[in-house]
């Protein structure tokens, strides 16, 4: 991954292949121009202070990721300089939204693809901006090249190595704030970066066995408890969802516990992510054009895996549970059929009408093994329904719960870490359609408001008294377009920084 540094160092002087500045859009005043942020004095005092000029005239607007290079002036050690767009200029006396920071660096990393040293002179006002650049500029640099050729990679072939070094201009190496701020973007975009390979690595080598196995050597690593439930351990405790869903699968399933506990903590969050290492709807197949990208159905799982590990290196007040519900969902002679009924962990029996509904009742059963610890708030992370990806499109999760406070305190998570997320609601009328003359309930409801009705599902497996959310990632998980700011193509670790700031503020006693 890309090395960090906070520097004092003087712009003009600085050995680096390029300087990073940044350019938001023009104002009333001066409608249409870029301007110049700050950060770039030296840079535009150098260009006779007509660098917005300059700008403008190779097209630049200062519009959100937009990118300009352009030589550096005389006298600069750097030979380039990138000018990212910043969007609108904030309010007077307010700094630039942390999150326009973070897309602005990622751009530039991205841009910068191939390049040994930048130095990224973006405006800083405190140390909470520091860690936003340094995460995007930590998530816009990622490239997964494993399985690319190496040697034509070194020989740009395919693509070119992600950006070295990065140097924060502005930065204070020696104040507290700011290194801390640093290392906490290094933690987590470490981890998320982790969730991003895990979604992108083929199904083939990620089955659930393989999966779990990351887990654990992670967990080893790390101090943190881990407990694998193989089919054995899963048939003797009665986990009929996770089962079911394997059960047509050559690779057999795994639910994983991660423990990670503070001496110092007063609550107890647990997260249960969906871990489908590919999904070809069982018995209930997709449709052609729709399977290609269902390596990424276990990005739940990857997100609370990554969120576990990142509390554990950050050295969170809160003690955090992860559950990761494995399993692969195939068609064959011994797979799940539509009628079927399973007797899941609760005890509760559910009719599967639909075998493509897996990921509800693999999370049925990680839910309520989570409930029988008893946590203050349980937070499930899935790619769960297609319903959800047409009620908010493909950048923005939903967010349903058994509590509003809950959801609002998981909502401001969300908006502090930067992700695009909404509140929905979960609608009891819903709950008839799921009604079953079998069995205690039937895996499908009423199509319209499929997100809803899947979420009235989970409900039913939550522990009683218990505070409960359910994050429903499918949109924003994969990313099938172009890049764009910090956000690669594929596996986006989606979800990630939501649930690290939610234990954040569990450890603050924010938890809602």
């Amino acid at each position: 991954m890309t090395a960090l540094t906070l520097s004092t160092a003087a712009v003009a002087g600085l050995r680096a292949d390029a300087i990073v500045i940044g350019v938001a859009k023009g104002s009333a005043s001066k409608p249409g121009g870029p301007v110049v942020a700050p950060g770039a004095e030296a840079v535009d005092q150098a260009y006779d202070g007509n660098l917005a000029g300059v700008l403008e005239t190779l097209g630049a607007s200062g519009a959100e990721g937009e990118v300009t290079k352009l030589p550096a002036p005389a006298g600069f050690k750097a030979p380039l300089v990138v000018a990212v767009g910043l969007g609108a200029q904030p309010q007077e006396d307010s700094g630039y939204d942390a999150e326009a920071l973070r897309k602005a660096a990622g751009a530039a990393a991205r841009a910068l693809a191939g390049t040994k040293k930048a130095a990224f002179a973006l405006p800083l006002a405190d140390a909470a901006d520091a860690g936003a650049v340094a995460e995007g500029v930590l998530l816009g640099a990622y490239s997964f090249d494993a399985y690319k050729d190496q040697g034509d990679a070194k020989n740009g072939k395919n693509g070119k190595a992600p950006l070295a070094e990065a140097a924060l201009l502005g930065g204070k190496p020696r104040d507290k704030a700011y290194k801390a701020a640093v290392e906490r973007a290094v933690a987590v975009s470490e981890e998320l970066n982790r969730a991003r390979d895990l979604i992108n690595t083929p199904p083939n080598d990620l089955n659930p066995e393989a999966f779990a196995a990351v887990a654990q050597a992670a967990a080893k690593e790390h101090g943190i408890k881990v407990q694998v439930l193989d089919e054995k351990a899963l048939v003797k405790g009665g986990y009929g969802g996770i089962l079911g869903v394997g059960a047509g699968s050559a690779s057999g399933p795994r639910l994983v516990k991660l423990s990670y506990t503070s001496s110092k903590a007063k609550k107890h969050l647990a997260l249960v992510g969906k871990g489908i290492t590919y999904d070809s709807g069982g018995i209930s197949l997709k449709p052609a054009g729709h399977n290609e990208t269902m390596k990424c159905d276990m990005s739940g799982a990857a997100a609370v895996f990554a969120a576990v590990v990142a509390a554990a290196r950050l050295g969170l007040e809160v003690n955090v549970t992860g559950w990761l519900a494995l399993a692969e969902n195939m068609p064959s002679g011994s797979a799940t059929r539509p009628g079927d009924v399973l007797r899941m962990y609760s005890g509760k029996t559910v009719e599967v009408l639909n075998t493509d509904a897996e990921g509800r009742l693999v999370l049925a059963d990680a839910l309520w093994a989570a409930s029988e610890e008893k946590p203050d708030a349980i937070v499930d992370v899935a790619t769960l329904t297609g319903a959800m990806m047409l009620a908010l499109g493909s950048r923005t999760f939903g967010i349903m719960a058994n509590d509003d406070g809950f959801r609002a305190a998981v909502h401001e998570a969300a908006e502090e870490a930067g992700e695009p997320a909404w509140p929905m609601p979960l609608p009891d009328h819903l709950r008839k359609g799921m009604e079953s003359s079998t069995a205690d309930i039937a895996n499908m409801g009423e199509r319209m408001g499929g997100g809803l009705v899947a979420g009235l599902f989970l409900r039913e497996f939550v522990g009683e008294g218990i505070t409960w959310a359910h994050l429903d990632i499918a949109g924003p998980a994969f990313n099938e377009g172009g890049p764009f700011g910090y956000t690669p193509k594929g596996g986006t670790g989606s979800a990630v920084r939501t649930l690290v700031r939610l234990a954040e503020r569990a450890a603050e006693g924010e938890l809602g």
